[in-house]
């Protein structure tokens, strides 16, 4: 006995666990046994429970619930060939040693001409299956009715709770084939125009990897007319005969009906059969075309799931984006729909923008978002370690690898492994690990600083700077191979000057944010403050701002924020006083001017001079000339140079 599970649908399709003495749980938490990234699984979704020569299996309270063949359930004994619904996946309990499930077959179109037969058309109109009022009365019951009428309904049972289309195409598979004596078949679904979207195919002869083909013509003609179709020759025929002694291929017989919607075929069902002894007969065109007409409804609704789904992910991305940023601007607003569109994905990012805008707020906002949300986030500031250890931090090292390599240790980028590796500050990253780096990116997978073994890797890179690094290219400071690997879906952060409606949004943000700090009480900011802050430049973006409500708080006694509680230079780059502050402000800033102007005079237009009469640094001098905007009358102020007329 070797008991197993074997994926056969969805995320875990392929994957192969066996079953050994004890408990394997399932679920969307890599911590689980068996796990998968399906936004349908919960974190702890069910459980497997093996003893001895029994298996059982455990709901562990999932959102979505736990099925088998179809039903749901709570806790149950599994037995050989149970088919186990999780989430998006479909998973086969197997037992005995040599039973090996099918995996699906490639399908093709096979362009044939049409060989001899009689064919046979089945509206689902005239279905006897699909009008039971009808069945009795025109189709005397007998042992192979009643057989057929019970698998339908174990069918109908089955098909209401699957949720993906390649479930619904393997459940339809191996049902079809309990009913009909097919030796081969096809479950095919057609898209908007017309073309085969999907499909799955089962050979019950040659077994799986062998190519199923199918009959173009067959397919286009039940396509077109609505009709399901059987084409098979009797064996008396003298086609069938005669092709018999000219043919080392069997005749064949092939039936095929479609999956019908309100107003097209949605699919069909395509079988082929090439014994003798069990040619299709009228009787499975009819149960193939019941067949069809439950699945067409099942795959209908699947559909108009599929379309609620995505547009219920829309809306939740609208209203659930989960950031830490502040903004109604529109270049906020563009940032906002950058993240909703890139976070599902596992594409690298590079944020660029100035100091103090906020790139590592979008680095976690696309984390949050993602389907690595519950997986780490680990950032790194490449500027703030020094060369030497930078690539110890990064890739981790191994005992004895360096003098004070007492232990084996993890770098940022194996403990990130799962979730999201930040590199703030790329730039200044060393060229010798920009080819590390370059390389993990390429093939997933690095060593450890002393390691000789390859570790492989699954992260997702977000990287940041606040260097041009298309400068840096040309300059030779940055590789060119690594830039054009990072920059794969770019943004860049506005700064704070380039969206001054979010000014005061942000203020008001940071006022109650200080006050939570420092355990005082919010104030409002006063219109003068409001108008230096909205007028002023801000050369630290963000961070200044935050900076500056912080000191107002800690330095006013008011109940309002004042022009008087802010820092100098924003009083110096704010508006005209006249308009917007009062007299004392806009008379406190025509004195600076004067004041600077006739310093500047006196010194014969040098800098110098003028800083020392005036008894402050150059530097300072200079940034008061600026934030005033006085430039132009200083340089106007100095006395012409001698010899100029």
């Amino acid at each position: 006995m070797n008991p197993r599970v074997i994926g056969i649908a969805g995320p875990l399709q392929g994957s192969l666990f066996a079953l050994t003495e004890g408990r394997v749980t399932i679920g969307r938490d890599a911590s689980n046994e068996i796990w998968a990234a399906d936004s349908f699984l919960s974190r702890r979704h069910c459980a497997l429970e093996s003893s001895g020569t029994e298996c059982s299996i455990q709901d562990l309270g999932s959102h979505n619930g736990t099925r088998v063949n179809g039903i749901p359930i709570k806790d149950q004994k599994l037995q050989h060939g149970d088919q186990i619904s999780v989430g998006d996946s479909l998973l086969l309990y197997l037992t005995d040693e040599d039973d090996i499930p099918h995996p699906t077959n490639p399908v093709e179109l096979e362009d044939t001409t049409k060989f001899p037969c009689f064919p046979v058309e089945l509206r689902q109109a005239d279905s006897f299956y699909l009008q039971p009022e009808k069945l009795f009365a025109g189709f005397p019951e007998t042992a192979r009715t009643a057989r057929d009428l019970n698998a339908l309904l174990r069918l109908a049972t089955k098909i209401g709770g699957i949720r993906s289309r390649e479930a619904l195409q393997w459940q339809l598979l191996g049902f079809i084939f309990e009913v009909v004596p097919a030796e081969r078949g096809a479950v095919i679904f057609f898209d908007e125009s017309g073309e085969i979207s999907s499909s799955a195919g089962w050979d019950r002869v040659r077994g799986p990897e062998h190519v199923v083909p199918i009959n173009q013509n067959v397919v286009l003609r039940v396509f077109r007319e609505r009709a399901a179709l059987l084409e098979s020759q009797p064996s008396n025929s003298p086609d069938h005969a005669e092709r018999g002694k000219t043919s080392r291929q069997p005749m064949r017989s092939v039936l095929c009906a479609p999956l019908l919607g309100s107003r097209k075929a949605l699919g069909a069902i395509y079988l082929e059969g090439a014994s003798p002894a069990e040619q299709f007969d009228q009787n499975h065109l009819r149960i193939a075309t019941a067949v069809a007409g439950i699945a067409a409804l099942a795959l209908d609704n699947l559909r108009d799931w599929e379309l609620l789904q995505r547009e219920n992910q829309s809306l939740r991305a609208e209203a659930d984006l989960e950031h830490n940023m502040v903004g109604e601007s529109s270049r906020m607003k563009e940032v906002f729909q950058f993240v909703r569109r890139v976070a599902p994905s596992d594409s690298t990012v590079l944020i660029e923008g100035e100091s103090g805008t906020g790139k590592e707020l979008i680095a976690r906002a696309i984390h949050r978002n993602s389907p690595r949300a519950e997986l780490p986030f680990v950032a790194v500031n490449c500027a703030a370690i020094t060369e030497s250890l930078l690539e110890s931090e990064l890739f981790g090292h191994e005992k004895g690898a360096f003098t004070g390599a007492i232990a084996q240790k993890k770098g940022k980028v194996e403990i990130a492994n799962g979730g999201t590796l930040f590199l703030d500050e790329i730039g200044e990253l060393a060229l010798g690990l920009q080819a590390k780096l370059l390389r993990v990116l390429q093939e997933r997978e690095f060593e450890r600083v002393g390691g000789t073994r390859a570790i492989p890797l699954d992260i997702r890179l977000i990287a940041a700077t606040n260097r041009n690094l298309v400068d840096a290219m040309e300059s030779g400071a940055f590789r060119r191979d690594l830039y054009y690997r990072l920059n794969v879906v770019g943004v860049c952060m506005p700064a704070l000057c380039d969206r001054r409606d979010d000014i005061l949004l942000l203020a008001e943000h940071f006022v109650a944010k200080a006050a939570r700090k420092g355990k005082t009480r919010m104030r409002a900011i006063s219109p003068e403050a409001q108008a230096c802050l909205t007028n002023y430049d801000w050369p630290g973006n963000v961070r200044e701002l935050e900076n500056a409500i912080e000191r107002a708080l800690v330095l006013g006694s008011g109940d309002t924020i004042l022009p008087d509680d802010l820092p100098e230079a924003i009083l110096e780059g704010g508006p005209a006083a006249a308009d917007q502050a009062g007299k004392y402000h806009g008379t406190l800033k025509e004195s600076k001017k004067q004041l600077i102007l006739q310093a500047l005079q006196q010194a014969g237009g040098s800098y110098i001079e003028a800083a020392k009469a005036l008894g402050i640094h150059p530097n300072s001098l200079l940034r008061l000339i600026r934030n005033l905007g006085i430039k132009t009358e200083a340089k106007a102020a100095a006395p012409p140079a001698r010899g100029t007329p």
